[in-house]
């Protein structure tokens, strides 16, 4: 659950600390009051995007910091440990946001920096959100069959998975045929200019390290004569000249009184003796290294010769060998996809129709799952539209193949295939007995499609175990006994949850366990927005405004009374 949240600097809120509890919150207060900012602060929390126009005027930037009481075996400590962040299980979760006024965006879990795409991740385990726009996205055919899936869980996921390595691996070689098919005069020109390059590429015996090496003999060859010189005068010094014997003879000295001062002597004795053996096995390195200096002109023209070929190509075909050598397998392996074009496309089409057999067994059974999916979903829907006062109406999901002229041939049908299968989903609705099933979006007013929206919540809140659910004014559209219905539901569904809602309507209000009151206030010429926790004596004055509008009467108060008796009598039933 949602334990607590602070709210810096946002938007007109300048500073508010809120603490929650189990079960249904509500957030009353008049129109423009702030009241979306308490969920804006949640959208946040929870991943949403941020921008500069969320910083409260004059001030360099604004804070939300939430901190989480989840059970052990929630799966959001599991996100965290994939993502890398530390968690202790017994512990709470705390989660920070910042946005400066220049609109960049701070994220923070437990103190570590994340990034947006991982709080998101973590903030759709956590937090789900339904905003007044929500429900009309019932109204968008295209967003039907991502309702169905989120209802399968892990069941259907699984299912999808398979099918979309066997889709990626169809539509890979379906791209491969279709680039084979498109070869034109042009690419049987490159053939020739690949057979050329080819041909210089593979005379030219390139090997990997021999344009470095030959540079290296290159630069010794090219100064025999210094190196002969400069190396022959080293080891004369060393070795002719006397150097060695000086060292020797300087040994030799201090031998011989070594035993008047052991102490002083024998330091410098070992490091002569030390330096003598590295002067001698230098003299000897440099004898031997004259010795092999080689004179060879004929050599160094042929290694010129080499390095300006070597140059050449690179200016063609790549900056280093390996560059070169990359740019030959890649070119041999594009004429031999133009020289042998019509066996490949025959291989890749053989290939292609036995994978679309295997992929429409995929995809055939996605449709049977969803099917049973749609059938379990509706039902639920039903039972759960018969406690919100849509007792007749009866739902369905229809279930079509993707068609089109440039799909694949299925059994004679010319069939389109998506990452998502070959399905089109679309819901429908009989809200009156006697009338046939019609496309949501034609007939479900705004009111029907905020309580099949909450049905739907309602349902999807016992599959993913999201422990805060929040509305945003739901009951938008109904009044009455169905706005009465919508919060019976809500607060049936805090019981295994925590509820948040936006309400305008005092049925909804009086059901809550908890109600917050938000208000502007107009301080040193600045507005702010304030968030308080109602009592008892709050609630019922609230209730009262609510009911009367501006005059409260103490038949308002009274009404106002009654309705929390009511409540908490329904409630307890």
């Amino acid at each position: 659950m949602l334990v607590a949240i602070s709210i810096r600097n946002l938007a007109v809120v300048e500073s508010v600390q809120l603490h929650f509890h189990r079960g249904f919150h509500v957030l009353t207060g008049e129109t423009g009051a702030g009241k979306s900012i308490i969920i804006d602060a949640l959208g946040l929390i929870g991943g949403a995007r941020g921008s500069a126009d969320f910083v409260r005027y004059g001030c360099d930037r604004a804070e939300v910091e939430a901190s989480f009481d989840l059970p052990g075996d929630h799966p959001v400590w599991d996100a965290l440990l994939r993502l890398g962040i530390q968690a202790d299980r017994d512990e709470l979760l705390i989660i920070r946001r910042e946005l400066t006024a220049q609109g960049k965006s701070l994220c923070r879990m437990n103190g570590q920096m994340v990034n947006l795409t991982m709080l998101r991740e973590v903030g759709e385990l956590l937090i789900n959100i339904h905003g007044q726009h929500e429900h009309q996205s019932l109204l968008k055919v295209e967003r039907h069959l991502g309702w169905l899936d989120a209802y399968g869980g892990e069941e259907l996921a699984s299912i999808k998975t398979r099918y979309r390595e066997d889709f990626g691996c169809f539509m890979a070689l379906q791209h491969e045929l279709n680039q084979l098919k498109e070869t034109s005069q042009q690419a049987y020109q490159m053939l020739d200019l690949y057979r050329f390059q080819i041909e210089e590429l593979n005379n030219a015996q390139l090997k990997i390290g021999e344009d470095e090496c030959l540079s290296e003999e290159k630069r010794k060859l090219a100064n025999a004569e210094k190196l002969m010189d400069h190396v022959n005068n080293a080891y004369e010094r060393l070795y002719a000249q006397g150097a060695m014997d000086s060292v020797s003879v300087a040994l030799s000295k201090l031998e011989d009184v070594l035993v008047y001062d052991t102490v002083k002597f024998q330091p410098m004795v070992e490091q002569l003796q030390s330096a003598y053996y590295q002067l001698e096995d230098a003299a000897y390195q440099l004898r031997d290294y004259r010795e092999n200096i080689e004179f060879n002109p004929v050599r160094l023209e042929q290694i010129e010769e080499r390095l300006d070929q070597l140059t050449s190509l690179k200016r063609k075909y790549g900056s280093t060998v390996e560059d070169m050598l990359q740019y030959l397998q890649r070119i041999e392996a594009e004429a031999d996809k133009i020289e042998h074009k019509d066996e490949r496309i025959a291989a890749l089409e053989k290939e292609a129709q036995e994978r679309l057999v295997k992929l429409a067994r995929k995809a055939e059974a996605l449709t049977n799952t969803r099917r049973q999916l749609a059938n379990e979903l509706t039902t639920r829907i039903e039972a759960e539209l018969q406690h919100l006062h849509m007792e007749r109406t009866r739902l369905d999901v229809r279930l079509d193949r993707l068609q089109g002229e440039q799909g694949f041939d299925v059994n004679g049908v010319s069939v389109r295939f998506t990452k998502n299968g070959w399905d089109d989903a679309e819901f429908l609705i009989s809200p009156n007995p006697g009338e046939p099933l019609r496309p949501l979006h034609k007939i479900a007013s705004g009111g029907e499609l905020s309580r099949i929206m909450l049905a739907m919540k309602t349902i999807f809140a016992q599959v993913d175990r999201i422990p805060v659910l929040v509305f945003d004014e739901v009951d938008t559209g109904v009044s009455g006994r169905a706005a009465q219905a919508i919060a019976e539901k809500l607060a049936w569904v805090s019981s295994s949850g925590q509820v948040f809602a936006i309400t305008h309507l005092p049925q909804v209000a009086c059901m809550a366990d908890h109600q917050y009151y938000i208000e502007k206030q107009v301080r040193d010429e600045r507005t702010s927005t304030q968030v308080t926790e109602l009592d008892e004596t709050g609630r019922i004055a609230e209730l009262a405004r609510m009911l009367g509008g501006v005059e409260v009467t103490e038949r308002t108060l009274h009404h106002a009374q009654e309705m929390l008796k009511l409540a908490e009598r329904q409630k307890g039933a």
